[in-house]
């Protein structure tokens, strides 16, 4: 069965990059494999449509260029969006709308292989990363093992709960979410206006405290030079770029400016 990737840098304590897509686009992960800049590609299943297919064209295509595979899932679905995910060869899961210590055991339990040392509830699968003849062996109790769980941690009683949602046995990372966290405190905020400083002081407290606790912080980044402030607390991954946002960026840009230009005419 295929490494771990994601797995192999968080056991080796180097930092990791990533970046994600709204889309299951296959020729946008081979787009991204070609930079050869990063370790992983994220597709946001939380906000984008798919199918099941497109879960399985998304990870061959990543697998071409050696790219680890991070799926983001709803929390109305996750354990069904998780394994059938997994299934298709992702290799980490970002968890969504955690708020305790006992969402955050079921997150871990979604993912992790159903035996008795592991607790999960994750069976035999006979899909893509392991087709009838790998299906139930002890290296596919491994792959489950070995899947990269993350959470969001983007609401008020997640901040409130934080130390004990941090102590749950299988959290290997965490991710803050600002314009969550914003929401449910009752002062919604454009997404792109989430650096207000009373919420940049909570996430302050959310990273610093995952330092403390020795669980690894991922920053979701808009350019290189932020990752700075986030190293200075203790962040070693970073996630920079979504495709949407870079082409509504360019977009909105080139398009005022030429919409300038023809006007004086």
């Amino acid at each position: 069965m295929r490494k771990n990737k994601l797995r192999e840098i968080l056991n080796s304590g180097k930092p990791s990059i990533g970046t994600s897509l709204l889309t299951t686009w296959p020729s946008a992960v081979e787009v991204i494999g070609h930079t050869g800049t990063f370790d992983y590609v994220e597709f946001d299943a939380e906000y984008g449509a798919f199918d099941l297919y497109a879960l399985d064209d998304f990870c061959r295509a990543a697998e071409l260029y050696d790219l680890s595979t991070m799926i983001k899932v709803d929390q109305a679905c996750q354990r069904f969006h998780a394994q059938r995910a997994i299934g298709s060869g992702f290799q980490g899961v970002i968890m969504v709308d955690c708020r305790s210590a006992e969402d955050a055991r079921e997150c871990v339990r979604a993912v992790r292989p159903e035996t008795p040392e592991g607790g999960g509830l994750h069976g035999v699968g006979i899909r893509r990363i392991a087709y009838v003849s790998e299906a139930g062996t002890a290296d596919y109790v491994q792959a489950l093992k070995d899947v990269v769980v993350v959470l969001m941690i983007e609401k008020k009683a997640a901040v409130d709960n934080l130390e004990e949602i941090l102590s749950v046995d299988g959290i290997d990372m965490i991710q803050w979410g600002p314009t969550d966290y914003s929401m449910s405190i009752g002062k919604p905020t454009a997404y792109r206006l989430r650096g207000k400083p009373e919420i940049k002081a909570v996430e302050r407290t959310v990273y610093e405290t995952a330092a403390r606790m020795g669980v690894p912080a991922r920053a979701e980044i808009e350019s290189p030079d932020q990752a700075r402030y986030y190293l200075d607390l203790g962040v070693r991954h970073f996630h920079i770029g979504l495709d949407i946002a870079i082409l509504y960026s360019w977009w909105k840009k080139n398009g005022e400016e030429l919409r300038k230009i023809i006007s004086d005419v």
